[in-house]
């Protein structure tokens, strides 16, 4: 039995720069799409960033915080363990039995009042790190609220936004995908490419007053010829995108 011959009629040039074009129409809709959300995406990812941060940084300065009211009551203790011995060295003042028992409680009493003093000096230090410490928490979480209602008003921004765009998104790209599956592989990784390193994304130009459309460097007679009877694929010399007769890709000029 004789195979049977494949019914699919290969794409001449013409109907593939066609395709082609109409492809980039569709994937143009979608860049549109995007560049209506802007910068938003990023802005929001940014805040979420800056938000991680600003709470690291608060959770560092309440570490801090709690490591200096950890030292402020060690120089209390210290206060109260040199004040008990000054009471105790007092005492035993009253009855000492020479002039070299008096003189020893003497310097111990001197010691513990010199540490009594250097605890207070110590204390007042850390009170005062203490008191930066709680402004730098105050400033902190006021520009964390701030953030978080930036981030809270971007975010329905973009909410807003993307609910408005996301059905008409997916059309479209239901339309660029049955489009691309029509074009040959080959050419559409070229496009791809092509469209990638183009500075708008157009990957597909159509000829205008003698100039590619993408670059609008002036085209040969001969090229623009060769261009019209599409015949074959020709790409810009100076940009690299494909160039299409405005009459093919189905525009006036």
């Amino acid at each position: 039995m004789a195979a049977k011959k494949s019914t699919k009629k290969e794409q001449t040039v013409e109907e593939r720069l066609r395709t082609l074009y109409k492809l980039q129409m569709y994937l143009s809709e979608i860049d549109s799409i995007k560049t209506l959300r802007g910068e938003l995406p990023l802005e929001v990812a940014d805040l979420d960033d800056e938000i991680a941060g600003l709470g690291t940084r608060i959770s560092k300065f309440e570490l801090d915080a709690k490591e200096v009211a950890s030292n402020i009551t060690e120089q209390k203790i210290k206060i109260e363990t040199s004040k008990a011995k000054i009471e105790r060295y007092n005492t035993q003042l009253e009855n000492v039995r020479n002039n070299k028992e008096f003189d020893h409680l003497t310097k111990e009493v001197e010691y513990e009042t010199l540490e009594i003093e250097l605890a207070e000096k110590r204390m007042r230090e850390f009170g005062e790190k203490q008191k930066q410490i709680a402004t730098q928490i105050a400033e902190a979480n006021d520009v964390l609220k701030e953030k978080k209602l930036d981030l809270e008003h971007k975010q329905k921004e973009l909410d807003d936004i993307v609910s408005e765009t996301k059905a008409k998104e997916e059309k479209i790209r239901d339309k660029a995908k049955k489009v691309e599956a029509s074009i040959e592989p080959r050419l559409v990784t070229a496009f791809r490419r092509i469209r990638k390193s183009a500075r708008n994304g157009l990957g597909v130009v159509p000829i205008q007053r003698g100039a590619c459309g993408g670059c609008f460097n002036k085209i040969p007679p001969q090229r623009q010829m060769d261009i019209k009877m599409g015949k074959k694929i020709i790409v810009c010399e100076y940009c690299g995108r494909i160039m299409i007769d405005p009459e093919i890709a189905g525009i006036k000029e």
